[in-house]
């Protein structure tokens, strides 16, 4: 019995650390492994040098919801429903998996990551507590987070039908910018 929960702590801690490295907020920390909060304050502050930051969590579906990280989310939502439904992996190891995929594939393509590890898991709560749906985009087929009990029968993604001010970012202006000189 004690070596279980001797295995069950090094499972916790390496879990952290890999959060940690990803970018996990304390409340995802405290939520997910078993761990005292004094015993994640110090793996954080030996992983990432300085101390968490403070402040709340994203509480609303609104964030997900505007143009750029509703692709995002969507892409990362795609990747974590296949390691659920036909991987076999549950809860945390699902989420982990599917957001160092979402980040290879965004860093292949040269992007900017815009949805955070603690977003990710905050996404995934609030799929899982029927707050969001993935709806089918009646254009490309593809699908993409949506507001729960939303109708979707003439849903279109906005990468079908993006926003006039969408890609129009400081960063691209400063990138397209510095491709002139």
């Amino acid at each position: 019995m004690k070596n279980k929960s001797i295995i069950q702590e090094a499972e916790d801690i390496q879990r952290a650390v890999e959060m940690v490295r990803l970018g996990a907020r304390m409340q995802m920390l405290e939520a997910e492994t078993k761990l005292s909060r004094e015993r994640l304050l110090k793996i954080y502050k030996e992983v990432r040098g300085v101390s968490p930051p403070k402040g709340m969590l994203p509480f609303s579906t609104d964030w997900f919801m505007t143009w750029q990280p509703n692709v995002h989310s969507s892409l990362f939502m795609g990747f974590y429903r296949f390691f659920s439904d036909r991987a076999g992996l549950r809860g945390l190891d699902s989420i982990l998996k599917a957001y160092h995929l979402y980040l290879d594939h965004i860093e292949s393509d040269q992007m900017e990551p815009v949805l955070s590890l603690t977003r990710a898991w905050t996404l995934v709560r609030f799929y899982d507590a029927d707050l969001i749906q993935m709806a089918p985009c009646t254009c490309c087929g593809g699908h993409y987070v949506a507001h729960a009990y939303d109708p979707t029968q003439n849903f279109v993604c906005g990468l079908c039908n993006m926003p006039s001010r969408a890609g129009k970012t400081k960063r691209a202006a400063r990138r397209a910018k510095a491709e002139l000189v």
